[in-house]
C-alpha cells in the first residue's frame, strides 16, 4: 500500500491512517503514517511482560530534525497544545508492506525510514537508510520515554528513571518498576548525554474526541546525533529492548521478520489487498497467554485481551482457513481445560485467578469452532484429540445448559430452547452496562442463542454416534424439539423476520443482526423462504458497507453515531452502531440461500471489495471493531478486531474461494 502528499495535505488529514505491529507476546507498536501519536495507545514499544497482561509504554516516539548546512528541518510530526510540528512537510511517501517505511525529502537528503519489531521479544529496532545531499549534515533524534500503562496519560511518576549513558547505549530503569532494565542502542550514530528533559503538552486527538485524557508527556534522557559528510551513504539503527541481552543484530530482525511477514502474505495465491494482508493482521491477534502456557485469539487493539467470545467467533478464519491448524487445536485444548458448569471462560485473569464465565455464546461457539477444525484438519489425528481432550467438554455443555447453570442459563423443558440472563447480566455479545445500566438486556430467550443451541446439539449429535455408536442418541432428539419450537417461538409474520429475544409471553420485534446466525450456521432450523425473507430483511435495514447495524434505523433507540463520552459511546455501542463481524454471518447467509450461485458469490465477492477500501483506510491491513451507524461510516471502537478479520478471512475462503464445497464432502467422509 503506497501514500502520497495527498494523504497529508495537512497535520488532521495525515492522523487518519494508522498502522501497528505486533510481536506475538502481546506487546505492540503503532503509530500514524506522519509519525505522530494520535492517540495515548500509540508508540515505538508498546512492551508486555507477563502476555498477554502487564503491557507497559516504554517508547513513545522520536523526534527527528536535520541540519543542513546550519539550517533546521523537521522531520518527526506531533501535536502540542500550543502548536504542531510539521516535519510531515518533508514526507515524501508513506509505503506499508507489512512494515512501515516512511521516506523524506529535504534539500537534496534522501531518508527511507523502516520499523519492525522482533517476533518473540520485546524489541524493535528503526532504521533510517539515509543518502546526503552536496552539503554536510547532521541529523538529530530524541527518544522519548515514559513508563505507563498504555492507556493512561503520564504523571510525574511514569518519568522517573536512573540513568546510564554512554557514546552508543542509554540504559534506563523506571521507579516504579526497578526489575525493568530498559535499554536504548544506536549502530551508526552517536548519543549525547543531556540534563534531564520533560516535553509535556503532547496532544492526542482521538482521545480529545472520545472524551479521555489527552494531554501527555514524556522524558528525553539523551540526543542520537548522526554526521553526515556530502554525498554520503549511511545505514543507522536505533533499537529499543526490555530484553536481558547484550549482542543484537538490526539487520538480521528486520530481514527476519520481513521474511515472516512474506510467508503470511503468500498464504493464499492471490494478489487482491484482502488476500495478502488480512493473514497478516490474523496473525497479529494470535498470542500466547502465560497463565495457560498456550496459545489464545486477543480480542483487538490496543486495548482488548482474550475473550472467549470473540476468540470462538474468530478462530475460524484466523486459523483455519490460513492453514494454522496446529494453533486452532492449542486455543481449543487451551478453553476445554478451563471449562466450569458448562461454561467456557469469558475472560482469562491473570495468573492463579479464577476466569471469568459470564457468557452464555461462548460455550456454544466452542462446539461450533470444535466442528469447523474436524473439517478442516481431516485427519484421524484430529478425531482423536477431540474424543480424548474435548469430547467430554461438549457433553458437559449440553447437559449444564440442558439442567441449568450460572446466570440463569436454562433450557425450558416445555419448548427445549435456551433462557438466559436476569437482573443486572450480560451474556451476550450485546453486553453493555453502564451507570448500573444493561442497556440492551436480552433476557429470555436471545435468537442467536438459539440458534446456536441447534447447531450445537447437531454437533454433538454426530460426535455421539462417531465416538460412542449407541442406538439412541438423546442429542438428535433434543435438536429436534429445538427445531419443532424455534420457528414457532421466534418468526415474526408480519415483519417476515425473527424476532430478536422471546420472554414468557413478550418478543422483541427490534430488528438487529442476530438473526442471520439461525440462517449461516453450519446446522439449521428454518425453511428456506423463510430463511430468504431474512436476508433481504438485514440486507435492505441493516446492511453498511464495512458490517451491520446493531439496530435498524427506524428503532427510536438507534442512534447512528458512536461518539462523545464513555456513557454516550456505551448508549450506543449496540443501538445502531455498526459491526463488522456480523457481516460474515450475513455473506455466508447471502450465499447459502441463493444455492451459492455465481450471481450470488460475485455479489458477495463485490460486496467484500467495499471492506478493502478500509482496510487501505483506518489501521493499514486491518479492520475495525466498529463504524458509525450513520454514513459516511465512520471507523471507531478498537481500530483493529479479531473477529472483524477472522470472519472476512473465512467468508473469503469458505465462500469466495468455493472451499465450503470442500468441507460440505469431508463432513460427508467423516461423519456419513
Amino acid at each position: 500500500m503506497k501514500f502520497g502528499k495527498k494523504d497529508w495535505t495537512s497535520y488532521d488529514r495525515g492522523i487518519e491512517k494508522e498502522w501497528m505491529l505486533t510481536n506475538g507476546i502481546s506487546g505492540f507498536c503503532g503509530g500514524t503514517v506522519i509519525g505522530a501519536n494520535c492517540r495515548k495507545y500509540q508508540g515505538l514499544l508498546v512492551a508486555c511482560t507477563n502476555s498477554p497482561e502487564e503491557r507497559y509504554m516504554i517508547l513513545s516516539n522520536l523526534n527527528e530534525e536535520i541540519n543542513i548546512d546550519g539550517k533546521l528541518h523537521q522531520l518527526s510530526s506531533c501535536k502540542y497544545t500550543d502548536k504542531i510540528v510539521d516535519g510531515f512537510k518533508n514526507l515524501q511517501g508513506f509505503y506499508y508492506d507489512g512494515l512501515p517505511h516512511l521516506r523524506f525529502f529535504v534539500d537534496g537528503v534522501v531518508i527511507n525510514k523502516k520499523v519492525a519489531m522482533e517476533y518473540g521479544k520485546n524489541t524493535v529496532v528503526i532504521e533510517y537508510d539515509i543518502l546526503n545531499g552536496s552539503k554536510e549534515s547532521k541529523i538529530n533524534i530524541e527518544p522519548l520515554f515514559t513508563f505507563r500503562n498504555p492507556g493512561v496519560c503520564s504523571g510525574e511518576e511514569n518519568l522517573k528513571f536512573s540513568k546510564t549513558v554512554d557514546k552508543n547505549k542509554i540504559k534506563l530503569i523506571p521507579q516504579l518498576n526497578k526489575d525493568i532494565n530498559i535499554r536504548f542502542f544506536t549502530y551508526g550514530g552517536k548519543i549525547v548525554d543531556k540534563t534531564d528533559e520533560i516535553v509535556d503538552k503532547i496532544y492526542y486527538d482521538v482521545d480529545k474526541s472520545t472524551g479521555d485524557k489527552f494531554v501527555d508527556k514524556c522524558y528525553i534522557p539523551g540526543t542520537v546525533e548522526i554526521n553526515l559528510s556530502p554525498k554520503e551513504r549511511k545505514k543507522v539503527y536505533l533499537l529499543c529492548t526490555i530484553e536481558n541481552e547484550e549482542n543484537f543484530h538490526c539487520e538480521k530482525i528486520i530481514e527476519n521478520e520481513e521474511r515472516r511477514i512474506n510467508n503470511l502474505k503468500n498464504t493464499f495465491d492471490d494478489s487482491r489487498i484482502l488476500a495478502k494482508y488480512l493473514p497478516i493482521a490474523g496473525d497479529q491477534f494470535i498470542v500466547n497467554r502465560e497463565s495457560i502456557k498456550g496459545k489464545t485469539i486477543l480480542a483487538g487493539y490496543p486495548w482488548f485481551l482474550d475473550w472467549g467470545r470473540d476468540a470462538m467467533i474468530a478462530i475460524n478464519g484466523l486459523t483455519l482457513s490460513t492453514g494454522r491448524l496446529e494453533d486452532a487445536k492449542d486455543i481449543i485444548r487451551s478453553f476445554s481445560l478451563y471449562e466450569k458448569d458448562g461454561l467456557i471462560p469469558n475472560m482469562f485473569p491473570g495468573e492463579g485467578q479464577e476466569p471469568l464465565y459470564n457468557t452464555v455464546d461462548a460455550s456454544l461457539w466452542f462446539i461450533n469452532a470444535v466442528y469447523n477444525y474436524l473439517l478442516y484438519a481431516n485427519s484421524c489425528e484430529a478425531l482423536e484429540f477431540v474424543e480424548k481432550e474435548v469430547y467430554k467438554t461438549i457433553k458437559n455443555i449440553i447437559k449444564a445448559y440442558k439442567e441449568g447453570t450460572k446466570f440463569s442459563i436454562k433450557m425450558d423443558e416445555e419448548d427445549s430452547l435456551i433462557n438466559a440472563g436476569s437482573g443486572l447480566d450480560q451474556v451476550t455479545w450485546m453486553d453493555v452496562r453502564v451507570n448500573g445500566i444493561v442497556v440492551t438486556p436480552r433476557h429470555g430467550k436471545p435468537v442467536e442463542i438459539n440458534a446456536l443451541w441447534y447447531n450445537a446439539l447437531k454437533i454433538a449429535a454426530l460426535l455421539k454416534d462417531k465416538f460412542e455408536k449407541e442406538e439412541k442418541n438423546e442429542y438428535e432428539e433434543l435438536a429436534k424439539k429445538v427445531k419443532a419450537s424455534f420457528t414457532k417461538a421466534f418468526w415474526n409474520e408480519d415483519g417476515k423476520y425473527l424476532y430478536d429475544v422471546v420472554n414468557n409471553n413478550e418478543k422483541d420485534n427490534s430488528l438487529r443482526p442476530n438473526q442471520i446466525w439461525a440462517v449461516s450456521l453450519p446446522f439449521t432450523m428454518l425453511d428456506r423462504e423463510k430463511e430468504k425473507y431474512i436476508v433481504q430483511k438485514v440486507f435492505e435495514e441493516l446492511y453498511t458497507p464495512y458490517g451491520l447495524r446493531s439496530l435498524s434505523r427506524d428503532h427510536k433507540d438507534y442512534h447512528g453515531i458512536y461518539i462523545g463520552k464513555l456513557f454516550d459511546r456505551d448508549m450506543a455501542y449496540h443501538q445502531g452502531t455498526t459491526w463488522a463481524f456480523p457481516l460474515g454471518g450475513f455473506f455466508t447467509a447471502y450465499c447459502k440461500v441463493n444455492d451459492y450461485s455465481k450471481e450470488a458469490v460475485d455479489l458477495v465477492d463485490s460486496l467484500m471489495s467495499d471492506m478493502e477500501d478500509h482496510i487501505k483506510d483506518q489501521c493499514l491491513g486491518s479492520i475495525a471493531e466498529i463504524f458509525d451507524g450513520d454514513n459516511p461510516y465512520k471507523a471507531r471502537g478498537c481500530y483493529a478486531q479479531a473477529w472483524s478479520v477472522g470472519e472476512m478471512l473465512r467468508v473469503y475462503y469458505e465462500d469466495i474461494l468455493g472451499n465450503h464445497k470442500k468441507l460440505k464432502k469431508v463432513h460427508k467422509d467423516i461423519f456419513i
